[in-house]
């Protein structure tokens, strides 16, 4: 049976549609997947993600040990700050992308993927060090995103001042840490809450009420899907995984190779140097189709590939795509939709972008 949320009853209050994620029944859609995406890059949505995994490390060693477990430098990130990352495996293969918080020296907190929780922590307990202890507490905290321009005016004033970008601030609500993040997965600006189980729905409704004139909406899995693929987002298990590199994935900025050593930099080192011989692609639709993950990717008469993520961009009304290819990215190029090849473009990422401060990388 698939496991359910703190929210679970919430949902179904608002009339969600359900479906499994990573062994989690989780809101799919309320509305429907295109007005949940628009309201989200015009106004503000909610989103339930406490599917994603809690890891808690602790102690005077804390920091070095993240250090040596993560691609990028930990050390830009102090108190109060995320980092994105990856855990790379010895081959430099990625065995999930996660964000770093950092809550104090001693004390971070590592949110990863629904999918990977099991594995991201045995991996980290097999290296963990004296002075370093880590807590999965997964289970005991939701986690919501409130994601669009119009995020900030949704936070009620119970959960303090606004971080900035990639910041955090701790609160304590019913003496319960609740820790409020100005992170994200859609592109846009917005935060991201996690709280005790306890507490969490009690935070939503705080929160639709209090960006309701904004225009808040409740939002499902499927606009979470096309809002983090238009921005050039990847999905871990889909455009990433441990047979897949940072570089391969087009993601060179997230190794940091003169911060010293750590797990998967001798590997990088060498391929960096090589070059890559497959390359993570965009490509958007020339003519009317929707690309779907395994459809094939021809370059001339050739299949050159295969789409890791693609759907129908509601921003941009064209189909898009991602996927591995050999090569430059000199065409032509189509993508296998249905029972026709469709004619492609090869794109630069994001898909879509709002102006900066909001890039994920910055």
């Amino acid at each position: 049976m698939s496991k359910r949320t703190a929210l679970h009853g919430w949902h179904r209050s608002q009339g969600a549609r359900f479906t499994d994620f990573a062994g989690w029944e989780m809101p799919v859609q309320y509305a429907g997947v295109v007005p949940e995406h628009l309201a989200v890059r015009s106004c503000a949505g909610l989103f339930d993600v406490s599917h994603m995994g809690q890891i808690f490390v602790e102690g005077a060693g804390a920091f070095e040990f993240l250090q040596k477990l993560c691609t990028n430098d930990v050390s830009k990130c102090p108190p109060g700050k995320a980092i994105y990352s990856h855990l790379c495996n010895p081959k430099g293969g990625v065995i999930d992308d996660i964000f770093v918080y950092c809550l104090r020296r001693d004390r971070y907190l590592v949110v990863v993927n629904a999918a990977t929780i099991s594995k991201d922590f045995a991996w980290m307990r097999g290296h963990v060090s004296s002075g370093v202890e880590l807590t999965d507490a997964s289970g005991d905290y939701g986690m919501v995103a409130v994601q669009g321009p119009a995020a900030e005016r949704a936070l009620p004033a119970s959960l303090g001042p606004a971080p900035r970008r990639h910041e955090l601030t701790e609160i304590f609500r019913n003496g319960k840490s609740v820790f409020l993040c100005r992170t994200g997965y859609t592109g846009e600006d917005g935060f991201e809450i996690v709280a005790p189980n306890e507490i969490v729905e009690a935070t939503v409704k705080e929160v639709m009420e209090t960006g309701r004139e904004a225009g808040i909406v409740p939002c499902g899995l499927g606009a979470r899907d096309t809002l983090r693929l238009e921005a050039g987002y990847l999905l871990y298990g889909s455009d990433v995984d441990d047979g897949r590199t940072p570089l391969e994935a087009g993601l060179p900025w997230v190794v940091k190779f003169d911060k010293g050593d750590f797990i998967g930099r001798e590997a990088l080192a060498e391929q960096k140097e090589k070059g890559t011989e497959m390359r993570l692609a965009a490509f958007k639709l020339s003519e009317r189709g929707v690309p779907r993950h395994g459809s094939a990717i021809f370059r001339g008469g050739l299949e050159a590939g295969r789409v890791t993520s693609g759907t129908f961009s509601p921003t941009l009304e064209a189909g898009i795509a991602l996927g591995y290819v050999p090569g430059p990215a000199d065409g032509p190029w189509s993508i296998q939709c249905l029972s026709r090849r469709v004619p492609a473009q090869a794109v630069r990422l994001p898909f879509y972008a709002r102006p900066k401060p909001f890039s994920k990388e910055n």
